[in-house]
């Protein structure tokens, strides 16, 4: 791994994401298990079981990748939309928590800084914001200036002017 990267800061909203992760992870477990107890209490349980199992399974995989976030040294991890996107499938469980979790998740995960953080991480590269500038055009030269009050048709003659009072 890379020793300079090491000695780096995280980003703010790496931190965020990871905690956020991990409260959600805790409340996925007790809710997942809430859930089943609940399903196996009446007639069709055993139908149920599937459904009611997603928090619990998800809220495992949340606490593993929070640790792997907040581990230090830093290990190489991209972002989880996966997680994310799970998070936000528990609303079929009426888990309101978890929505919000990944849907901040995936916002902040589009943050320019935790992108770099990322890129950084696993040692990929991010290419730069390209500017482009009209064909033609260079920095020594003004852009040409087009305005929308200029004449269209060829200026008027003398005789066809208007008279002046």
């Amino acid at each position: 791994m890379n020793t300079q990267f090491t000695n780096q800061e995280k980003p703010t909203l790496v931190h965020v994401i990871a905690w956020m992760t991990l409260a959600s992870g805790i409340v996925n477990l007790f809710w997942g298990i809430g859930a089943s107890g609940t399903a196996l209490a009446t007639v069709l349980g055993v139908i149920c079981i599937p459904i009611t199992i997603l928090p619990t399974v998800l809220g495992i995989f949340e606490i593993i990748y929070a640790a792997k976030l907040m581990s230090n040294p830093p290990q190489q991890i991209q972002p989880s939309a996966n997680i994310a996107i799970l998070e936000i499938v528990c609303i079929l469980l009426a888990n309101i928590f978890a929505v919000v979790v990944g849907i901040l998740a995936l916002v902040f995960y589009n943050d320019l800084a935790v992108k770099e953080y990322f890129a950084r991480l696993n040692g990929t590269f991010v290419p730069a914001p390209v500017v482009v500038t009209p064909a033609g055009i260079t920095d020594s030269e003004p852009a040409p200036v087009i305005s929308s009050n200029e004449p269209t048709a060829e200026p008027a003659t003398p005789d066809q002017e208007a008279p002046k009072s």
